[in-house]
């Protein structure tokens, strides 16, 4: 029989979950922790006996969860989410110091208004901690749920109601080669320039849905699900890709290269932000989510069509 009850746990065993769950490493969660690599190793064999389950495998890349881990994840962080927010009631309403959110966006967004966001929210709320966090649409909504993201800024994705979203707009696309490659003259010839994929699958994007009516198939030279290659990708190639405007002009801003309009006629799509309902009552959640709004609306890059 388990006997197993609040009384007889150590709270603090929580945290050192936690980091062990984020950190996938030992000795980096006793750097996060303030604490000896020993102490963590203590702390998961008591973790391990309370839970019945060994929690983390030991690998050659550090530490991996278990099936068991991973269900305990977001409910031991959402917890530990509401006992810091018990916490932050008690220091004063002007100190964030020791707070930490988790921007979940994906590299595009962080390519084209990372550093704005950051520079308006540490002028706000001097001492938070902000985290960027990789996400796409497929797969923000868990995110949120499971409690690893605060909130996110996605082109769709999500849809429960335990979401609450704002929608910014809508947004499109601009083309970006290298300053020294001619531009296609018609859209055929951009059918059959060398492309760049930037995308989750690898195969398949919007310029080939906005190709396929018109019974014409593009060239994927080179597939990467990341925008920040894209720049390093097409300098001196004679590439050239199709992505989300805001991260084109960004990127032609750094390099120089040439932008231009697609010849397809490209979809728009939806940016929102969207945050968990159970935690509206965080103020710093949602002070941070009207900065996103402001950054958003004043961005040099990302013009968006209401």
């Amino acid at each position: 029989m388990n006997n197993t009850n609040i009384e007889s746990i150590d709270l603090n065993l929580m945290k050192v979950f936690e980091a062990l769950f984020e950190e996938g490493s030992a000795t980096r969660a006793s750097i996060r922790l303030g604490l000896t690599q020993s102490a963590v190793s203590a702390s998961l064999s008591k973790l391990r006996i309370i839970f019945h389950d060994p929690l983390f495998e030991r690998t050659g890349r550090g530490l991996k969860p278990s099936p068991r881990a991973n269900e305990l994840a977001p409910v031991i962080e959402s917890a530990l989410s509401q006992c810091r927010l018990v916490v932050a009631y008690a220091a004063p309403k002007d100190n964030f110091e020791g707070r930490t959110i988790t921007i979940g966006l994906s590299d595009d967004y962080e390519i084209s208004i990372g550093k704005q966001l950051l520079d308006t929210i540490n002028n706000a709320l001097p001492g938070i901690h902000v985290i960027y966090r990789q996400t796409h649409s497929r797969i923000v909504q868990d995110m949120l749920l499971r409690h690893q993201i605060d909130l996110a800024i996605t082109a769709g994705g999500m849809a429960s109601h335990l979401i609450k979203m704002h929608r910014l707009g809508k947004g499109n696309y601009l083309c970006i080669t290298d300053k020294q490659n001619p531009l296609p003259r018609s859209i055929k010839q951009y059918a059959d320039y060398p492309h760049l994929l930037v995308s989750s699958g690898g195969f398949v994007g919007v310029v080939d849905e906005a190709l396929k009516p018109l019974g014409l198939k593009r060239k994927i030279k080179i597939s990467t699900t990341h925008f920040s290659a894209v720049p390093f990708l097409l300098l001196n190639n004679y590439l050239l890709t199709t992505i989300p405007s805001h991260a084109a002009l960004a990127i032609a801003n750094l390099t120089g290269m040439t932008l231009f309009e697609p010849p397809a006629n490209m979809p728009s799509y939806e940016l929102m932000i969207g945050n968990r309902i159970g935690g509206k009552h965080d103020d710093v959640i949602d002070k941070i989510k009207q900065l996103i709004i402001e950054t958003c609306s004043t961005s040099e890059y990302l013009s968006l069509n209401i």
